[in-house]
């Protein structure tokens, strides 16, 4: 896009979404940024990239006392907080040291669930604070939802930031950003890809403006849009779709939704960059860590610090309005997609079952799916 050409709207949203990208960068290689909120600003730096060396940049004047901000998932599971709370700041009575703040977030410290350290405390917050926002931008990251913060009281925040070499981010730009992925999210690239059983095949990447995770439609066939059209909404499986893991079903949903759409004359298949349900491969690893443990999915998940299911669907929408369905016959056992889609005007006419035979790996899976995910087998 020629920049003289943009809009002030395009300025904007190009803006927040590289403001975002440049905060989580930061945090991925274990740095800290500035989190701006309702006039609150906190120095933040992912709480598991903490090791035994005194923690740069936290030293500075004009900060307050060092915490650790949780979710409210993690801070159910240490015995300090209600899992409804957006966001808990943990607090020791002798101040935090490297271990102790491993200690609080490692989700393996104990078999039957971590115990905190003595002397540990937690306050709930909303999900206006600070503390909130930057747990909020690891989840972004596909870190652990955990952040070591310290309040900045400096009268000036951003000042502060720039003369201490930190990247600011505020509140209004990380809430945005998912949806300004999605609503930016076109077409790059598509190419005719025969696959076995359906020679008739296209794949179209999708990407977002920021140049963030791409996403990809695989049409089978020719589908008739004048109608409902045969879709399966799928996201990304390393594990089970490519190394056929047994742990799961999904390497057989995505070959058999692509055998189904072929054999229905054609529809589409949406493969979504949302991996062990939107928190990440490496988080996955972890979970299934657990699960060897004794955890099931669920808790699995929910012991990390995680919702049962990060995932949004704002992509998948954007994508099928680009490939002009607005009615979809979903291949799929879980209820949520049927209603996300609804929600965001994509009729579902129809919801087809996609149920495939268990293995003695992952019937307790499946299990956990139907009784605590609401998955319809």
């Amino acid at each position: 896009m020629n920049v003289e050409a943009q809009t002030e709207s395009d300025v904007e949203v190009i803006a927040v979404l590289e403001t975002v990208d440049r905060a989580v960068a930061e945090l991925r290689r274990g740095s800290a940024v500035v989190v701006i909120s309702d006039g609150e600003a906190v120095l933040a730096r992912p709480a598991e990239t903490v090791d035994a060396r005194p923690l740069p940049y936290f030293n500075r004047q004009d900060l307050d006392e060092i915490t650790v901000a949780v979710t409210g998932r993690r801070a159910a599971i240490l015995g300090l907080a209600e899992p409804a709370a957006p966001a808990v700041i943990l607090r020791q009575q002798d101040g935090f040291s490297p271990n102790s703040i491993r200690t609080l977030i490692d989700p393996k410290a104990d078999a039957q669930g971590p115990v905190p350290p003595l002397g540990v405390t937690g306050k709930m917050v909303g999900d206006g604070s600070a503390a909130y926002i930057a747990v909020r931008l690891t989840k972004i990251a596909r870190l652990l939802p955990a952040v070591v913060v310290a309040t900045i009281t400096a009268n000036d925040p951003v000042a502060w930031a720039n003369a201490n070499g930190r990247t600011v981010v505020s509140a209004a730009a990380v809430r945005a950003y998912d949806r300004l992925q999605a609503d930016t999210l076109v077409p790059v690239s598509e190419a005719t890809v025969p696959l076995a059983g359906c020679e008739n095949t296209k794949i179209i990447a999708f990407r977002p403006r920021d140049g963030g995770v791409e996403h990809l439609a695989i049409v089978i066939g020719e589908p008739d849009t004048n109608g409902p059209v045969l879709a399966r909404l799928h996201s990304e499986c390393f594990t089970g779709d490519l190394l056929g893991s047994l742990k799961c079903d999904c390497g057989d949903q995505l070959r058999g939704a692509i055998t189904a759409i072929a054999e229905d004359g054609g529809g589409v298949l949406l493969y979504l960059a949302q991996e062990g349900r939107g928190i990440g491969l490496v988080n996955k690893l972890r979970a299934y860590e657990l699960q060897e443990k004794g955890f099931d999915t669920v808790d699995a998940n929910e012991q990390l610090g995680f919702d049962d299911d990060e995932r949004i669907y704002l992509p998948a929408v954007q994508m099928l309005t680009h490939l002009g369905i607005d009615q979809v016959k979903l291949l799929t056992n879980n209820p949520a997609k049927v209603g996300a889609l609804a929600r965001h005007g994509v009729a579902v006419t129809e919801r087809v079952a996609h149920v495939f035979p268990s293995n003695q790996h992952n019937w307790s899976y499946l299990d956990t799916k139907a009784k605590r995910s609401g998955h319809l087998f």
